[in-house]
């Protein structure tokens, strides 16, 4: 973002905010802020106190203590497992992946359940999962050096689990957030032809901007298609049933 009278820019961020990928609801919504401390997560939420899928940002952590229920991130538990894989063919750090993998196993047969036949397969399939890859991660602790890479992957699922196992308990709830990283990826794309915003005002316009394009795609409409036709109805309709024109509302002709 520009810096005024500055004449040089400096970092800024975009937070994106989206339903859970069993939601009827297809939406995302950009909120483009200075920094990325927790006060612009606040206020975007202001008085929401639902269930937030996330990874461990502090930004985040003055909501929980405000009625936030904290739903963390499975996938980020299992990159701090396969980075460390990666680098040194940890067969330690290969375990862990594995029963990941046997969780999402789980998720992709109760992609298109109920949320009530969600929760019982997770119940009967996933707990027991999530309950032997417990005890091994707290075995495992004990047993690698202080502060090596492998103690650090494990630290961050033990010192995170009752927030990492909660989805188990709503059928409702992913277990993880990559349906909102997969929306900031345009932002990701585009920021190197974009390379600035030229303010806080502008740089806010351009995420309302992008709530609308993104939310029109992921609703399965041409981003131009709905923004012609919702720039030719705007004059006259009513400010009573200006809802109507969101993404999720409008409707192809």
């Amino acid at each position: 973002m520009l810096a005024p009278g500055e004449k040089k820019t400096h970092r800024a961020y975009v937070w994106a905010y989206c339903p859970t990928p069993f939601s009827a609801l297809k939406a995302v919504v950009y909120d483009f802020s200075a920094s990325r401390t927790g006060e612009h997560a606040r206020n975007f939420l202001g008085t929401w106190a639902g269930k937030l899928v996330c990874d461990d940002s502090a930004g985040h952590k003055a909501g929980f203590e405000q009625g936030i229920t904290e739903i963390g991130c499975m996938a980020h538990a299992r990159r701090k497992f396969f980075d460390r894989h990666v680098a040194n063919k940890s067969q330690l750090a290969e375990q862990a992946p594995h029963s990941i993998g046997g969780l999402y196993k789980v998720e992709r047969q109760g992609k298109d359940m109920s949320d009530e036949e969600r929760w019982r397969l997770r119940q009967e399939v996933a707990v027991p999962i999530v309950e032997k890859l417990h005890k091994w991660m707290i075995a495992q602790r004990a047993l690698v050096p202080e502060g090596s890479a492998t103690a650090k992957a494990l630290d961050y699922s033990l010192r995170r689990w009752v927030a990492l196992t909660r989805y188990l308990d709503d059928g409702a709830v992913p277990t993880n957030n990559n349906a909102v990283e997969n929306q900031i990826r345009p932002w990701a794309l585009g920021r190197s032809n974009w390379l600035f915003a030229g303010s806080l005002r502008s740089g806010k316009r351009a995420a309302a901007i992008m709530s609308l394009i993104q939310s029109a795609r992921t609703n399965g409409y041409d981003p131009y298609a709905y923004l012609n036709d919702v720039l030719m109805l705007l004059p006259t309709q009513k400010a009573s049933q200006i809802e109507q024109l969101m993404p999720h509302q409008w409707m192809a002709a």
